[in-house]
This record gives structure tokens, C-alpha cells and sequence, in this order.
């Protein structure tokens, strides 16, 4: 059974791959996916469902459209996307006619420079070359959609915030304490802006993926120097992972990073969630603690 429907699903993915564009009735990952979580659990294991994820990753999107997500995005229209990647939210979105522009500091592409989290065919929709910060900066008419920002790059999410001057962010990844946005971007949105609407997206094993809406409170309110732990609410230092050292201890981390004062740590999960080329690079970091 696992050889057979794996063939299969190479055989579709291998049409997928042939494409370069999108209708709106379309939505390949979410059939790939489907297909794979849908085998006899008996079957799961020979399947490698943790690389398959990040193979329909690195070729569509880390987080898996639905309808209902694309309707809600459909509704707070006109957008802005930072951190396109593959432009595959974008595309589809496109597609039913929404007003949306893309960008991403280095997308995909066999002429362009190497992107961490995609291969090298061209994305599934125009996506301009910019980094969030400028593109957040630039488009304050438009609501921010950040879909995935890793875990441990604060440009990537707090630093777009920050420069962001709308009133609506879209967020697509895990909620709370997960292996998306940074501690400081995820504790920014608990200070200064409201969760609207959540929509719960497709979830590969062990992820919860969720699609949430936040508007910006009226008053700002400034990130302290001290936080609580989110295992034990001690009080830590404001950029530090999110756990204090007892719980740091009690529960291992199984990748420590220093980075400046903080210790940066990786939960196994947040690991199994990153593209192969990120965890291979972290694991070969000079300021490895462990």
C-alpha cells in the first residue's frame, strides 16, 4: 500500500510541478496533501509524511490554503504579503480576482539567489523582490498578510510589525508559543492588537496551522524588559526563547543557539518544522551551545 500510493502521489506531484499557473478552482497542495493524510494509519510510517510536508513546502507554501481562508483574506482586501515565498497564497488569490501584492527579499527562481525555504522553479505568481520591512512600510492602505514567518528571525515578523502603520494584520501560522514569528513579534500581538477572526487551516501531524486576523488596539502599549516564561510564568528577559532556565533544564531543548545576551532554543518540533537546509545550517552553527 505505502509503494503504491506513493507512486501515485509522485506521479502528481510531478504534473504539479510541470504548472505555472493557477485556476481558481485549483488548489494542488491541498489535494497532495489530502491524498497523503488520508492513507490507513498502518501505512503513515512508510510514507515519511515529515518529508513530504516539507517537499509540498518548498514547492507551494508552508502553510496550506483552504477556502475559507482565501474567502476571509478575500474580505480584507486590498493586500500586502511579505514573505511571499512562492507566491502560491498569492496566486490563488489572483485567481479569484483579489487585490493583492507579493513580495519577498529573494524569490525563487533558477536566475536569482538561493532562497532557504523554496527550490529554484519560479513562483506560481509575480512576487517583487523587496524586504518586509520596506514592503510593510510602503503599504499601510493594505492589510499585512504574513504567512509563516520563522521562528527565529525577527525581520522576518516583529520588525514588519513595527513598521507597518495599517490597522489589520492576517497571520497564518501557530498560535500562541509555536514554530512560527518570533518571541517578540508573537508577545507584541498579545500587547497591542486585537485577535478578530480564527480560521483553522489544514494540519500536517503535530502543527496548528491557523489563519488569524488582529487588529491594532488604539493605545500602544511598549514591550517590557522583563517577560514570563510561558512554561512556568517566572520572569525572563524580553527576547530570550520564551522559557526560563529551570524549564530550560527540566525539558531540553534539542538545539541551543547564543545569540548576543539570550539563549536562542529549538524545540524538537520547531526543528521538524524548518526546511532541511535551515535545520542543517543551525546545527552547524558556531554559536552552538549544544
Amino acid at each position: 500500500m505505502p509503494d503504491e500510493l506513493l507512486d501515485a502521489y509522485r506521479q502528481r506531484l510531478e504534473a504539479a510541478v510541470r504548472r505555472r499557473s493557477l485556476k481558481a478552482s485549483e488548489n494542488p497542495q491541498l489535494d497532495l496533501m489530502t491524498m497523503l493524510l488520508a492513507a490507513p494509519a498502518e501505512a503513515a510510517a512508510g510514507l515519511d509524511l515529515k518529508e513530504r510536508r516539507r517537499e509540498l513546502a518548498a514547492l507551494f507554501s508552508w502553510a496550506v490554503p483552504n477556502t475559507r481562508a482565501l474567502e476571509v483574506l478575500a474580505a480584507h482586501a486590498p493586500l500586502v504579503e511579505c514573505g511571499a515565498g512562492m507566491g502560491y497564497w498569492a496566486a490563488l488569490l489572483r485567481a479569484r480576482g483579489v487585490d493583492i501584492v507579493a513580495y519577498d527579499s529573494a524569490p525563487p527562481g533558477r536566475r536569482r539567489r538561493k532562497n532557504l525555504y523554496h527550490g529554484s522553479r519560479e513562483p506560481w505568481t509575480h512576487v517583487v523582490r523587496a524586504t518586509s520591512v520596506a514592503a510593510a512600510r510602503r503599504h499601510r492602505d493594505r492589510t499585512l498578510v504574513l504567512c509563516w514567518p520563522p521562528y527565529d528571525d525577527d525581520n522576518a515578523s516583529y520588525a514588519v510589525l513595527r513598521a507597518y502603520r495599517g490597522d489589520t494584520i492576517v497571520y497564518i501560522g501557530e498560535p500562541d508559543e509555536g514554530a512560527t514569528g518570533s518571541v517578540r513579534f508573537r508577545r507584541d500581538l498579545t500587547l497591542n492588537w486585537t485577535l478578530a477572526q480564527a480560521v483553522p487551516l489544514p494540519r500536517w501531524p503535530r502543527l496548528r496551522d491557523t489563519l488569524m486576523v488582529y487588529r491594532r488596539n488604539a493605545v500602544r502599549r511598549p514591550l517590557t524588559e522583563r517577560d514570563r516564561c510561558f512554561e512556568c510564568r517566572r520572569y525572563i528577559a524580553t527576547g530570550a526563547i520564551g522559557r526560563c532556565l529551570a524549564c530550560a533544564k527540566r525539558r531540553p531543548a534539542a538545539l541551543v543557539l547564543r545569540v548576543g545576551k539570550h539563549r536562542v532554543e529549538y524545540l524538537q518540533e520547531m526543528l521538524d518544522a524548518m526546511p532541511q537546509a535551515q535545520r542543517e545550517a543551525l546545527e552547524r552553527a558556531p554559536n552552538r551551545i549544544k
